[in-house]
């Protein structure tokens, strides 16, 4: 698939539409809850995703980016397409991607993957396809759906370069999925951010459910492998509801999703509690601090700016209570990495840093000394591979001793998690 980098992004839905176009639009076959925000959309689709099968929905989910394999990003019945599927709908699409490309408008890679989402949920067909972002909103090329629900999670500083400079630029840039007669459920946002989403939602005519006024986290406490949760919703409220993820920011997610999936649903009656809390204890989000070892626990962690690395850090805190954290850091180098690693200094006792699999990771000296400016020098280790990292981390928790309350948290970028989740054999991110 010969289709560019991911990340050269060019604001514009032309060739993307063309293609829906020339495919007989097939994005317009089932209705879509479609996800955009800074933070928590894969876990929060993840969720919609599953509310929605316990309900015995035929779901498709489309998200990105992926951790191991790239078949992650389209899955049907909660699965992702098998290796000969993802050829087929290649295949299928092959084509009519020629056909635009022939009139001078190369489609690029993410576009050629939503399109192939597009119609392996057609050709499934599923009822309802839960829809991410890849970066923004308005000339995302998954924006040629129109979702019947749209929620936005929380917005906060990321791709600047392409999105614009500040919250409320890039709220802006996000609001764009929010169509006419919508339901947009929002999750809590800074206020810059929350004014300009409100004023999309009065413009196009949407109906607007805000988390902390129409719905939200009524408590939370902390449970074996997670948290239990008392939840607000739009038709009712929800308590006793495992949730096996850690985190405040994960509860938020919980209750997104569950507003989206009522949303959705006709009729003025909660949903079935015990479908509800069902639904959640099944909940995985592959790489949101995920254990992959014990003895010492070992977390992997997606997070890759500011906003993200502080609800994981505050997650840690609360669910693990470590007394010596050490962390293994890989990052890409246009991420806020100053930014990060000063959150991460008060949290983390030692810090390995290296790099990830990606070319556009960082260097590692470059990355060390930006972290010993941070941190002390004599708490700054570097490691040029990842799995040495781990392994040198591994041993600095070792040596707190077994009943040390040492911990590791591997974390800086998605990549980084992927690549650490593959050492560990974690299994596909389905």
């Amino acid at each position: 698939m010969e289709r560019g980098v991911e990340w050269n992004f060019e604001p514009t839905l032309d060739r993307i539409s063309a293609l829906m176009d020339v495919l007989g639009s097939p994005q317009r076959s089932y209705q879509v809850i479609h996800v955009a925000g800074t933070n928590g959309k894969s876990t929060t689709t993840r969720m919609i995703e599953t509310i929605l099968r316990e309900r015995n929905l035929r779901v498709g989910r489309f998200t990105s980016p992926h951790l191991v394999s790239m078949r992650e990003r389209i899955s049907v019945d909660g699965a992702p397409l098998s290796e000969e599927r993802f050829a087929e709908v290649y295949e299928d699409v092959l084509p009519y991607l020629e056909m635009i490309d022939a009139k001078g408008r190369r489609l690029s890679f993410f576009e050629t993957l939503t399109a192939m989402a597009f119609v392996a949920f057609a050709d499934a067909p599923v009822d309802v396809a839960v829809i991410e972002t890849g970066m923004g909103g308005s000339f995302d090329a998954t924006n040629v759906a129109d979702g019947t629900v749209a929620v936005i999670t929380p917005i906060s500083l990321d791709h600047m370069d392409y999105l614009g400079p500040d919250v409320e630029t890039i709220a802006g840039e996000k609001a764009g999925i929010i169509k006419p007669g919508a339901m947009a459920v929002l999750a809590q946002q800074q206020l810059p951010a929350a004014e300009v989403l409100m004023r999309r939602a009065a413009e196009v005519g949407a109906t607007v459910a805000r988390e902390g006024l129409e719905f939200g986290v009524l408590g939370r406490e902390l449970a074996v492998g997670g948290q239990l949760l008392h939840l607000k919703s739009l038709k009712g409220t929800y308590d006793e509801v495992l949730l096996p993820l850690y985190g405040a920011h994960q509860a938020s997610n919980a209750a997104c999703a569950l507003a989206a999936v009522e949303a959705l649903t006709a009729g003025s009656d909660p949903l079935d509690p015990e479908l509800v809390r069902q639904a959640f204890l099944q909940v995985t989000s592959p790489g949101r601090l995920e254990v992959v070892r014990r003895g010492p626990t070992v977390l992997v962690d997606a997070a890759h700016n500011p906003g993200g690395i502080q609800a994981t850090l505050d997650g840690v805190q609360e669910s693990f209570g470590f007394d010596k954290l050490v962390g293994v850091v890989a990052m890409f180098a246009d991420k806020d990495v100053e930014g990060i690693l000063e959150l991460l200094e008060p949290m983390m006792d030692e810090i390995v840093v290296t790099r990830n699999s990606s070319p556009r990771s960082m260097d590692v000296d470059e990355l060390a000394t930006l972290a010993e400016e941070i941190f002390d020098p004599d708490r700054v280790h570097r490691a040029d591979r990842l799995d040495e990292a781990i392994d040198r981390a591994i041993a600095i928790a070792d040596e707190a001793g077994e009943f040390g309350g040492a911990g590791v948290l591997i974390t800086g970028s998605v990549v980084t998690a992927g690549d650490a989740r593959l050492l560990f054999k974690a299994g596909e991110a389905g």
